[in-house]
């Protein structure tokens, strides 16, 4: 069974536009509610999170309308990280975790996705029978077995305790001076707090959200403003997080960037000597550097590589008892502590590295020497499909002879914009850049 409206991460678009509708998500409520109700049975619940987006209040009232309507009661937490609705899934015996939202994407997209009872996102197969349940009558429930909706005041506090316990028992950050940014996101309040708490001296960036800024100029996909922040403070490392919190960028104390490559393998290299890295080995994507799967290797562990997507990260460390692995975009999951990609938990664990080692940030973030890799990125309109285009093919088979056995070229959809995505490494960046210009001008012929 195919999917239509679900992506990589759930179902993603333009608010107030097809499938970022009301309507839209008042129906896909209903076909959750009836997904998880398919037993008749009462007492199924159902908790929400959103991220600091406008368009999450339609979005939050339509979609507990919907599942409302089925006999759904549903457990409102407000603005709250995406990791968060994992573990509040599983905390409170919820049927279904719900987050609104759209990650690193500007203030006019916004997306739902779901969660499973056990805090992990709904496979493949689970959003194909909910789109199949979309297309038919949904029978609601009788009057007498409407669900109620609650909101729940303490949720964040909730999962701030819980990141908590994953900061190992007896260290502390007194001493360091962090910059958190958080995107003017879901994190906005949990981060600092988390933080400052556990003795770090803070300094705050996008922590005013006003449902328009998030990600604006900030967060882990605009590491500008926080390097700006730390270099002006003084701070010792930066952590930038995107509009959820499921994913991070760390800065060292020049303002420098470390990507979910090199965070990854800093914590595999430590969990390898613990004999806390389950397989020995890291999953991560396509996407991933060279340099990372030769490092791993020089270190005796391996590279597992899958699609591009967290779902799919954690769908083959789940299969391989994995439990580390993550993007390099900076989705760091580690299934020890989280169901999915957490932001804070990913800095945390870098901190603690910092706190135990006495080592500056600069030391920790150069792991390996990357291979140099090119990425970019071509817009195109509806019902195009530019990759199917004789002209590009031809031009992405050339490219192929030409970096063979120099490096690696991968070329991809978006599975939550209309993007393509042209991405090759080589250690001759003059073979690298024409490779990449060439593929991205066929391309955008085509289109």
């Amino acid at each position: 069974m195919s999917r239509k409206l679900f992506g990589t991460d759930g179902v993603r678009g333009r608010a107030n536009t097809y499938p970022m509708t009301a309507q839209m998500a008042l129906a896909l409520g209903a076909a959750a509610g009836r997904y998880f109700r398919r037993d008749g049975s009462a007492a199924h619940r159902v908790v929400i999170g959103k991220d600091t987006r406008l368009s999450g209040y339609m979005l939050e009232n339509a979609l507990t309308a919907g599942l409302t309507s089925t006999g759904m009661n549903v457990l409102l937490l407000g603005p709250v990280p995406t990791p968060a609705v994992g573990f509040l899934t599983r905390s409170m015996r919820a049927d279904l975790g719900v987050m609104i939202s759209a990650s690193h994407n500007p203030h006019q997209d916004n997306g739902i996705k779901f969660f499973g009872p056990d805090g992990f996102k709904l496979s493949d197969e689970a959003e194909a029978e909910i789109e199949a349940l979309l297309e038919g009558e949904i029978v609601p429930a009788r009057p007498e077995n409407i669900g109620r909706a609650k909101r729940i005041e303490d949720g964040r506090g909730r999962y701030q305790e819980f990141v908590k316990t994953t900061f190992p028992a007896g260290l502390r950050l007194d001493g360091l001076k962090v910059v958190i940014d958080c995107a003017n996101g879901a994190a906005y309040k949990a981060a600092p707090d988390v933080l400052w708490e556990l003795g770090a001296e803070v300094i705050p960036v996008g922590v005013t959200p006003n449902g328009t800024n998030i990600n604006d100029r900030c967060g882990s996909t605009h590491t500008q403003t926080a390097a700006e922040a730390v270099v002006a403070h003084g701070a010792d490392v930066g952590i930038c997080l995107d509009g959820d919190a499921d994913r991070v960028m760390i800065l060292d104390q020049t303002g420098s960037v470390a990507d979910g490559d090199q965070i990854m393998a800093l914590l595999a290299g430590r969990w390898a000597d613990e004999g806390r890295l389950r397989g020995g080995a890291l999953v991560a994507t396509v996407m991933s550097n060279l340099g990372l799967e030769r490092h791993l290797a020089g270190r005796g562990l391996r590279l597992e590589r899958t699609n591009v997507g967290d779902r799919y990260v954690v769908e083959r460390m789940r299969a391989g008892g994995f439990n580390l692995g993550g993007e390099q975009s900076g989705h760091i999951v580690m299934t020890d502590y989280a169901t999915t990609g957490d932001g804070l938990i990913a800095g945390l664990q870098f901190l603690a590295e910092m706190a135990r080692t006495g080592q500056a940030a600069d030391a920790l973030v150069r792991q390996f020497e990357t291979v140099p890799q090119l990425l970019k990125n071509v817009r195109y309109g509806a019902g195009a499909a530019p990759l199917e285009a004789a002209s590009v093919k031809a031009v992405i088979a050339r490219a192929e002879g030409q970096l063979a056995g120099k490096g690696r070229l991968l070329i991809r959809k978006s599975g939550t914009e209309p993007l393509v995505r042209v991405m090759a490494e080589c250690e001759d960046e003059a073979l690298l850049g024409q490779v990449v210009d060439g593929i991205v001008a066929a391309v955008e012929a085509a289109v």
